[in-house]
């Protein structure tokens, strides 16, 4: 048993086929190696300065680094790659208006740490979601090769088909083997874990995630990359930050101060520079 392993330029409904069975695949040798070079020096600065997490489930011997768009100009062309981003509007379109960027996060797992307790994501939100309902689409981008040894993510396929109730066993999953670029897609619901890193070196990913509009982000976009670095990016990132309206009355703000001859219901693109007439309905501009 293995997770399909597609190609680079896979159909949209190629990916879509394998994470309805599976829950997950691979697409191999997405970014060549001076786009991973790029990455890995924009990051690497920052994943020095990362401590390891403080408990087992985070890693004791991982370092997480969050705030890519922000930190490192690099990692925004991924949060907007054509593949993955047409393929998570493809899954969680049927729930939702807009989706939205869940997480940024580097994940260094060094060697010496042991292999993560399997989980499903989707229960950053607690059980309080319908089983029925896909809250999110993971991707996980190789910055070095992911092997069997250096703790390549373990997947248990088809479990996102289980009842919440069944206990997944180790020995029932597979481990998501990859060249360095490729990158793994998973479901929010299908069960997976961080595997064991018994090699000398580091295994380094890159966590980029994406969610239904109308759901709390895992990593606050606003805090991680406030209006004031956000009013320099492009409008397709700023619009998966958030720095748009999830659904007609979703995201709107008040202006710490009131702004004359504009209403007090102001579009969140207002805060990074875009016109309020291109942001607004012409309801709330009183047309």
């Amino acid at each position: 048993m293995s997770l399909q392993t597609l190609a680079p330029n896979a159909a949209t409904e190629q990916i879509l086929g394998a994470l309805q069975r599976d829950g997950a695949c691979i697409l191999r040798d997405v970014l060549d190696p001076a786009e991973v070079a790029g990455i890995r020096a924009d990051t690497e600065p920052w994943i020095e300065r990362s401590q390891t997490g403080p408990d087992d489930f985070t890693g004791r011997k991982t370092k997480r680094t969050g705030a890519l768009v922000a930190r490192c100009p690099s990692c925004r062309p991924i949060v907007t790659h054509p593949l993955a981003l047409a393929a998570a509007r493809a899954f969680l379109g049927p729930y939702c208006e807009r989706i939205q960027l869940h997480l940024t996060q580097t994940i260094d797992i060094l060697p010496g740490q042991k292999a993560q307790a399997l989980h499903r994501d989707r229960l950053a939100w607690g059980g309080y979601l319908p089983r029925e309902i896909e809250p999110q689409l993971n991707t996980i981008w190789a910055l070095t090769e992911f092997t069997e040894e250096n703790g390549a993510t373990h997947v248990i396929p088809g479990s996102q088909h289980w009842d919440p109730a069944r206990q997944p066993d180790r020995k029932e999953s597979v481990q998501a083997t990859m060249s360095e670029g490729s990158v793994l897609l998973y479901t929010g619901s299908v069960i997976h874990a961080g595997g064991a890193n018994r090699s000398p070196a580091p295994r380094i990913g890159m966590n980029i995630t994406y969610c239904l509009g109308w759901l709390r982000q895992e990593e606050n976009q606003y805090l991680s990359c406030p209006p004031e670095i956000a009013r320099g990016l492009d409008q397709e990132l700023t619009d998966l930050l958030g720095y748009t309206m999830g659904n007609y009355a979703l995201g709107y703000y008040a202006a710490p101060e009131m702004l004359e001859g504009l209403p007090d219901t102001l579009p969140p693109e207002f805060a990074i520079g875009r016109s309020i007439r291109d942001a607004l309905p012409n309801s709330l501009l009183g047309e």
